[in-house]
């Protein structure tokens, strides 16, 4: 019997209180355009937390913990930072370094690389349009939280990389590209309500997607969009077809996933996050 109690023993202290549930262990890559999965202090409620005086998508994993969910900026440095709780007190949480290789693209307009004073009007105005949707915070909970694939088609551009249009730096690449062709149906990788949808000068035909607390999902360069804004959409549910509308080089789709108004790396949450 004492031999029976101490071996019951060790395996106790073999596993941990709170072992890593299925959604940090998918979702915590805490690297600059990543994601941090920080656990919070028990209580009844969802605790209230924020990150860069933004709202934080707060989930219960496992029916055990309470957990923030944060998406770190591509300008984050390595090192340590914080998210608060309402309240005043603060739980750190580490950033590790990660390298962008860069990208170089030919275009044939030489507008969608220096936009006279006429196209940069339309620019400013469509981007305003554009950050108050990825601003969007609404109630309602995430239906899940590992995406299915808006497309069956390779990966063709990465998160992150160092864009170079005609030899002139820009932006980095916001979301993540899939090679296909024309026509190809684009189907929601989460229940989400369509809040935003537009024809814009370098992102063309464009569709934003409400998952919620924060989770945003904007595809653009369609060729067509089959939803209107206010729709109610389902896993898996069509939404447009792939183009090469806007700036773009060919037909491909381009995927940003949002969170807490911080566009991260979208391979992350369909299990493709290579470090």
């Amino acid at each position: 019997m004492k031999r029976f109690i101490m071996l019951v023993c060790l395996v106790s202290l073999a596993v941990p209180a709170q072992a890593e549930g299925f959604i940090t262990r998918l979702l915590n890559k805490p690297v600059p355009g990543g994601v941090a999965v920080v656990t919070l202090p028990e209580h009844t409620d969802a605790p209230r937390a924020q990150y860069r005086e933004q709202p934080l998508l707060v989930i219960r994993e496992d029916g055990q913990r309470w957990i923030a969910i944060a998406g770190i900026p591509l300008t984050a440095k390595a090192g340590t930072e914080h998210i608060e709780l309402e309240g005043g007190n603060q739980i750190p949480f580490t950033i590790s370094d990660r390298d962008y290789p860069e990208q170089h693209i030919k275009l044939q307009n030489q507008q969608h690389v220096t936009p006279d004073p006429e196209h940069l009007k339309r620019i400013n105005r469509e981007l305003e349009e554009q950050i108050s949707a990825y601003k969007t915070f609404s109630a309602r909970q995430p239906s899940n939280l590992m995406f299915d694939r808006p497309v069956n088609g390779p990966l063709s551009s990465a998160f992150g990389l160092r864009r170079f249009f005609n030899g002139e730096e820009r932006n980095p690449h916001s979301g993540l590209d899939f090679a296909s062709p024309t026509g190809t149906s684009i189907k929601a990788p989460a229940a989400s309500q369509v809040i935003l949808v537009g024809n814009y000068f370098f992102n063309g035909k464009t569709v934003f997607l409400d998952h919620g607390q924060g989770l945003i999902s904007m595809f653009c360069h369609l060729s067509a969009i089959d939803v209107k804004v206010g729709d109610e959409i389902t896993r898996g549910q069509h939404v447009g077809k792939v183009g090469a509308t806007g700036r773009a080089t060919g037909p491909h789709l381009h995927w940003n996933v949002s969170l807490n108004n911080t566009r991260v790396d979208p391979s992350i949450f369909i299990g493709a996050f290579v470090p």
